[in-house]
C-alpha cells in the first residue's frame, strides 16, 4: 500500500505530533508499504530553520525508508497568534500547490491535525488524486483554543474553524482519534460509529528504556543527590505551569529538591520571568532540547509532572509523553482527570492530583520525596504496563489494518 501523510510536525522536531508520525511511518515501512510524508521545513518551537534547509522551497530526504517531502512554511515560534496562524495556513498553501507535484501517487491520503489546515490539504490531496481521505484527530480544535480562554466559543473566527471541521469530518472517508473520549464527542455530533476508529498513542520500547538516573545532565545541572521532579513538554496556556512553580516556591526550603523545565512555548519567557523576580531558585529552564536528548532528560528526573489546566475538555485527552515516562520507569504524578489518569492509576506507575490542586501537588510531592523506593516500585510496574499495552509496533499494525479496509473498500 501507498500511504501519503500530511503533518505539519516532523522531526528533528521534537514533540509528540513528530514522533507519532515518524514512528508510525518507520513501522510501516518495516511492514513492506511505501509511506510518503509530506511536511514543513523543520523550525518548531523556536522558528527558526536549520542552516541545511534555510531559503529552500523543498527538500527531499529518505530516513529509514520513508521518503520525505519537506516544502516551504512561514517560519514562526509557538507564540503569537497572528504569527503562528501564517505558519499554519503556509504549510497548507505551499504542500497542495507546490509539494503535492513532487509525490508519487498514493493508494490512501492521511492528514494529522492540529491544525486544520493540514486536514484542508490533505482532503485536497486526495480528491486530486481520487483516492480516500483519512482524517486523524489529536486535538480537538477548535474546543481546545476555547478551553484554554484564547478565544471566546461566540467568536466569529471559532464559528469558522468549527465549520471547517465539520466539513473536514464529512468529507474523511474514515476518522481516526487518540482517545475513547473523542470518539465518543464524535459520535455525539452525528458522525456515523463506523466511520471512527481510536488508534491511541504508544512509546518505541527499543528507543525508549530503563537508565541510571546519575546522567550527565544531572552533572551538568549540579544536581547529584538531589531528588529532581520534571515537567517536560509544551509550555503553553493550557499546561498549568504555574502551578508547579507555586510548588516549587511553597517548597523551597527543601535542599534535597528540584525542579527542572524542559520544553518551549507561548508561557515559557513568562514562566521564567516569574521564577527569576520571585526567587524561586530550585528550578531550572531549559528550553527546547533535541529529540534524542529525551531519554537522558527522563533518566535524570525522579518523578515526571504531567499538568493540563483544569477544565472539562481536558478530560477527554491523553498526553502522550505518559507513555515515553512509563516505558522509562519513571513514575508520574498526574494532575490530568479522565482517560489520562486512568491509565496512569491502572498502570501502577503514578499518583493523580487534581489539577492546580497546589495543596495536594505539593503533599503528594513530598510522598515521592521522602520515599523514593516506592517511585521506584511505580516505574517499573508503569514500564511493565507499557510493554503490553503501548507498544506502538503493535499500534502501528492495528492502524494498517484500519487503513487497509478503507482501500479495500474503495
Amino acid at each position: 500500500m501507498r500511504i501519503l501523510f500530511l503533518s505539519q510536525y516532523f522531526p528533528p522536531e521534537p514533540g509528540a505530533p513528530a514522533a507519532r508520525v515518524s514512528e508510525l511511518a518507520r513501522a510501516w515501512v518495516r511492514a513492506g508499504h511505501e509511506v510518503t510524508v509530506l511536511t514543513a521545513m523543520p523550525n518548531h518551537p523556536t522558528g527558526v530553520i536549520p542552516p541545511e534547509y534555510r531559503g529552500r522551497a523543498l527538500v527531499r530526504e529518505r530516513v529509514d525508508g520513508v521518503d520525505i517531502v519537506r516544502t516551504w512554511i512561514y517560519a514562526a515560534a509557538n507564540r503569537g497568534r497572528v504569527r503562528r496562524s501564517l505558519g499554519y495556513a503556509s504549510y497548507a498553501l505551499s504542500s497542495i500547490f507546490w509539494g503535492q507535484l513532487h509525490t508519487h501517487t498514493p493508494d490512501v491520503v492521511l492528514a494529522t491535525s492540529p491544525q486544520l489546515l493540514c486536514g484542508v490539504a490533505g482532503r485536497t490531496a486526495a480528491a486530486a488524486h481520487g483516492v480516500p481521505f483519512v482524517f486523524e484527530v489529536r486535538d480537538l480544535w477548535p474546543e481546545s483554543i476555547v478551553a484554554v480562554g484564547a478565544l471566546a466559543a461566540n467568536h466569529p473566527l471559532i464559528r469558522a474553524l468549527t465549520l471547517l471541521e465539520e466539513s473536514l469530518y464529512d468529507a474523511a472517508r474514515a476518522i481516526v482519534v487518540v482517545t475513547d473520549s473523542f470518539r465518543s464527542r464524535l459520535l455525539e455530533r452525528g458522525q456515523p460509529d463506523s466511520k471512527i476508529h481510536v488508534v491511541k498513542n504508544g512509546v518505541d520500547l527499543g528507543r525508549f528504556s530503563p537508565s541510571p538516573r546519575e546522567t550527565p545532565l544531572r552533572a551538568q545541572l549540579g544536581w547529584e543527590g538531589k531528588f529532581v521532579a520534571g515537567y517536560v513538554g509544551t509550555h503553553g496556556m493550557a499546561h498549568a505551569l504555574d502551578a508547579v512553580l507555586d510548588m516549587a516556591k511553597r517548597l523551597a526550603n527543601r535542599d534535597d529538591l528540584r525542579f527542572l523545565f524542559v520544553g518551549e512555548g507561548a508561557e515559557r519567557a513568562r514562566l521564567e520571568r516569574r521564577a527569576h523576580e520571585e526567587g524561586i531558585h530550585n528550578t531550572r529552564f531549559l528550553g527546547s532540547l533535541p529529540r534524542e536528548r529525551m531519554n537522558e532528560v527522563y533518566a535524570t528526573l525522579d518523578l515526571a509532572l504531567v499538568t493540563l489546566r483544569k477544565t472539562e475538555l481536558f478530560t477527554t485527552v491523553i498526553p502522550s509523553k505518559i507513555f515515553e515516562i512509563a516505558a522509562m520507569a519513571r513514575p508520574i504524578l498526574i494532575s490530568v482527570d479522565g482517560e489520562a489518569r486512568k491509565i496512569v492509576e491502572a498502570s501502577g506507575g503514578g499518583e493523580f492530583v487534581a489539577p492546580e490542586d497546589v495543596d495536594a501537588m505539593s503533599a503528594a510531592l513530598l510522598h515521592f520525596v521522602n520515599d523514593p523506593k516506592r517511585g521506584q516500585r511505580m516505574g517499573h510496574a508503569s514500564r511493565a504496563f507499557v510493554t503490553r499495552e503501548f507498544d506502538r509496533e503493535a499500534l502501528a499494525r492495528r492502524y494498517i489494518d484500519v487503513l487497509s479496509r478503507i482501500v479495500a473498500s474503495s
